[in-house]
C-alpha cells in the first residue's frame, strides 16, 4: 500500500549498501567448505561478531577465541587484521538508489550493526557511507539491533516520527523490530526491489526508470569518489 506520508528513509549498511562477508576472507585461505564452515560457525561465529558491533574491545575478543581454539590463531587474528578482505566492494546499484535519493533531498540516515573502530576504516573505503543525515552504529552506542532501544535512540536523537520514517534491513528480525515501534520497514531482497518498494511508498515518484537513468555505478563506478 502506498505511504506517501514517508519523510525519512533509513538504511542498513551491510548486505544492502556494501556486501561484506568473513567467507570472502576465508575462501582465499582454504579450499576445504567444510573447514570455513567449522571455523565460521564454531570458533568466530555470527555470536560472536556480534559482540565486535557492539564496541567490544577487539584484543580481548580475539584473545577470548584463541584461548579455545590455539591451532585457529592465524585464522583468528586475520578476522581482524584482515578485515577488509571480507568486501566484496559497494553494491553498486543500491548506492545508485542511495545517490539518486540525495539529489532528490530525501534525509537520509544510517542504522548498523558495525564495530565502531571498523566503521571509521569503512568510511575512507567507501566515501558514500558519509551521504546520511544522521548515523546510528552499534560500536559507538553499544547498542544492536534488533534491541528496539537502538530504534529508540535513532527516532530520539534525529527527532524522527515512526510513520514518517522507511526502514530498510536484509534481516527479517530487524524488520519486524522496527515494525513493532510503529516503523515501516521493508527487507532488502535487491536492489531493483527496493526501487519497487520506494516506489510503492511514494519515495520516488514515477517508476524504475527515474534511479536507472542517473546510474553512477556500473563499469565506471564513481561511488567510491563521492
Amino acid at each position: 500500500m502506498s505511504n506517501p506520508s514517508i519523510r525519512n528513509v533509513v538504511f542498513d549498511l551491510g548486505a544492502v549498501l556494501v556486501d561484506w562477508n568473513p567467507r570472502y576472507l576465508y575462501d582465499t585461505l582454504s579450499d576445504d567448505p567444510a573447514k570455513i564452515d567449522f571455523f565460521l560457525n564454531e570458533v568466530c561465529p555470527e555470536s560472536w561478531n556480534h559482540t565486535l558491533d557492539l564496541g567490544r574491545d577487539y584484543r580481548e575478543a580475539l584473545d577470548e577465541r584463541i584461548g579455545l581454539y590455539p591451532e585457529h590463531r592465524a585464522w583468528i587474528e586475520a578476522y581482524w587484521h584482515r578485515w577488509l578482505e571480507m568486501f566484496s566492494g559497494p553494491v553498486h546499484e543500491s548506492v545508485d538508489i542511495l545517490m539518486f535519493l540525495k539529489k532528490q533531498k530525501t534525509p537520509l540516515y544510517a542504522l548498523s550493526n558495525w564495530n565502531d573502530v571498523k566503521f571509521q576504516v569503512a568510511l575512507e573505503e567507501f566515501p558514500f557511507l558519509r551521504l546520511f543525515d544522521g548515523r546510528i552504529v552499534s560500536g559507538e552506542v553499544k547498542l544492536a539491533k534488533p534491541d528496539p532501544a537502538i530504534y529508540q535512540l535513532l527516532l530520539e536523537k534525529y527527532e524522527l516520527i515512526p510513520e514518517e520514517t522507511l526502514f530498510i534491513d536484509d534481516r527479517s528480525v530487524n524488520v519486524e523490530a522496527a515494525c513493532r515501534l510503529g516503523i515501516a520497514a521493508v527487507q532488502f531482497i535487491s536492489p531493483s526491489q527496493l526501487e519497487r518498494d520506494l516506489i510503492r511508498y511514494g519515495v520516488i515518484e514515477g517508476d524504475a526508470d527515474a534511479v536507472q537513468s542517473q546510474q553512477t555505478c556500473g563499469d565506471h563506478c564513481t561511488c567510491h569518489a563521492q
